[in-house]
């Protein structure tokens, strides 16, 4: 019999204490304690007495997840095996849901001998040629069953804000030509998709040694970046030399170098310093004065050549301003003109809501997959978030990376009816993960033989090929990184700062061009001067960030934030594009994007 709220607020009142009971979320708790730890009415109370009589602690739901944690959870890990089974290994989460199902199939087929009770609760009786059992086969069950966040979250009950939300699939801002297109793939069922890392020999596919960074390799690889943008720059505008940046000099000169701050505050119009080439300034550092300039856009790690005066040698007053120009689109060496249109599907994490570890956002993006059959899905971490409140109290009485393996299972075995490509990308703010940037692959699941076609655990960043469609991507919010130091005058030849940022990225040909980069990411800069850089402009950009979604063409390139498919409580967004490489047979490049949009999970 399922647990009554009326008979538990009857045991409290034994002991003089009362339950408001349009306080849901503190009658929903007791409830669930008493079906997840398999307890009474009056042994849950009892339990609850002796837990706060000794602390003096007020019945509320946060003292009851400290009960669940400290008392029951492991109340229960010390019951004894069951007496059918000869090991005592650990459980995992697919063990105890078995379990529990065979138990529940059991009762269910003693039930259908018997003859209920007057006024049974239980629903009709079935016959036992025929009986209605829960036993399922491992192979058949619904993947949303393998994950059981009540083995290991001390709150497993479902989110109300995000289940009772009205806004399901609604879409929230468009590109291209949307009207009377499918938004359904599949085509990867009866075609080839071929999913492959652009410059394959340079792609970083395994973890590596991190915090063994000297100052010289640190300064190598920041002036290997600023001589190559250089150098392009040089070619580019048909400059014929560089000056030393702190060269007198009367008349105008042209100095290369790399935007910074003259503190350790926030970069604005008085404080910024440009720091020169090894080759021509030997790394000095000169003031600038941007009083001249009607249009500008910097930010600290920028790139830049300057054209202007430098009378004394300590101030150089820029009177023009050289920025960076981007790199050529991909250009596949085989020919995909013949492919069929494709559709990708790509959603950031946070997966679960801030109150809860139940995954209810992830199950219904599988739903959205298996219902759609994209050619592709592209999913960005965090998958277990280091930020939420039950991670961060330590309230998980589980190791995360066991949680993680979970999830990846429930998404592989669940996304298999739809044929779906994944891709797995990972975030600084996994739990589970290495926290440095550039991030390397997952590494900690074994793919079943008959996913390893389709199942890509790539490293953040990364540009991968999609049927010779290049499709860049980072799960780093550098929006709100770059947005927070960016500073500008007029237009900037962009028309919001969302479109500078953008634009920035992609001309400074790097996934994080900052440079002292955000205080909550990890750069060994070896690695990011050889896996962080862009080797080509993609076609579709994916740039997830914490700041409102947008899809945006920039020079050619759709740049797409998808938003985070949970926000808080509240359900998020994901985003899904169509695109097919096409041959316009002239020299103006088409955009193989045809049409984005974001969309509310």
């Amino acid at each position: 019999m399922p647990a009554s709220m009326n008979k538990i607020q009857d045991e409290l009142a034994v002991f003089g204490l009362t339950v408001d009971l349009e306080d849901e979320d503190l009658s929903d708790k007791l409830v669930e304690l008493c079906s997840v730890h398999r307890l009474s009415e009056e042994e849950l109370v009892c339990e609850w007495m002796a837990f706060a009589t000794t602390r003096n602690l007020s019945l509320s739901v946060a003292n009851l997840c400290t009960l669940e944690h400290e008392v029951l959870n492991r109340k229960n890990s010390r019951r004894p095996q069951l007496k059918k089974e000869k090991h005592c290994g650990n459980r995992d989460f697919n063990s105890i849901q078995e379990l529990i199902e065979v138990e529940t199939a059991e009762e269910d087929l003693l039930d259908s001998y018997s003859t209920p009770a007057k006024g049974s609760q239980k629903r009709n009786l079935s016959t036992p040629e025929n009986p209605q059992s829960k036993r399922i086969p491992s192979m058949s069950r619904s993947p949303h069953l393998l994950f059981s966040p009540a083995s290991f979250s001390p709150s497993a009950t479902p989110s109300q804000k995000y289940s009772s939300r009205s806004n399901r699939g609604e879409v929230v801002t468009s590109f291209g030509e949307v009207q009377g297109t499918s938004w359904s793939g599949g085509n990867g069922k009866n075609s080839k998709i071929e999913v492959i890392t652009l410059q394959e020999e340079e792609s970083l596919t395994k973890s590596y040694k991190y915090m063994f960074q000297k100052l010289t390799d640190i300064r190598d690889a920041v002036g290997s970046k600023i001589e190559e943008l250089g150098e392009a720059l040089k070619t580019h505008f048909h400059i014929e030399e560089f000056t030393s940046v702190s060269f007198p000099a009367q008349e105008p000169v042209t100095v290369l170098g790399q935007i910074g701050c003259d503190s350790n505050g926030k970069l604005n119009s008085k404080s910024v310093i440009l720091e020169g080439d090894r080759e021509h300034s030997s790394g000095m550092q000169v003031p600038v004065d941007l009083s001249e300039l009607k249009e500008y856009s910097l930010f600290p790690g920028q790139v830049v050549v300057m054209e202007g005066t430098n009378s004394t040698g300590r101030k150089f007053v820029a009177s023009k301003l050289y920025e960076g120009v981007p790199l050529p689109f991909y250009q596949p060496s085989t020919d995909h003109e013949d492919c069929p249109q494709q559709m990708i599907i790509a959603a950031c994490g946070p997966f679960t809501t801030s109150d809860t570890i139940t995954y209810d956002a992830l199950k219904d993006l599988v739903e959205v997959i298996n219902r759609d059959c994209p050619d592709v899905c592209i999913l960005l971490g965090p998958f277990l978030d280091s930020k939420h409140e039950q991670v961060e109290n330590l309230q998980l009485t589980v190791n995360c990376e066991e949680v993680f393996k979970s999830c990846l299972k429930m998404i592989i075995e669940g996304t298999r009816p739809s044929g779906s490509h994944l891709v797995f990308v990972p975030s600084i703010r996994d739990v589970h993960h290495d926290p440095v940037y550039p991030q390397p692959p997952f590494s900690c699941y074994e793919t079943a033989k008959e996913d390893k076609q389709r199942v890509h655990f790539v490293a953040d960043p990364s540009t991968l090929s999609i049927n010779g469609i290049a499709v860049g991507f980072t799960s780093t919010d550098l929006l709100f990184h770059m947005g927070a130091e960016e500073i500008s005058s007029g237009t900037a030849g962009a028309p919001d700062r969302f479109s500078r940022i953008l634009r920035h990225i992609l001309t400074q040909r790097s996934y994080y061009p900052l440079y002292p980069p955000h205080e909550e990411i990890n750069i060994d800069y070896e690695a990011q001067y050889n896996y962080a850089v862009m080797p080509v402009t993609p076609d579709v950009f994916i740039i997830p960030s914490d700041l409102r979604f947008f899809i945006k063409d920039i020079s050619g390139c759709i740049c797409i934030n998808p938003g985070r498919l949970t926000k808080g409580k509240v359900g998020g967004t994901y985003s899904r594009f169509l695109v097919k490489k096409e041959n316009t047979g002239s020299g103006e490049r088409k955009s193989p994007c045809l049409s984005a949009q974001v969309v509310k999970i």
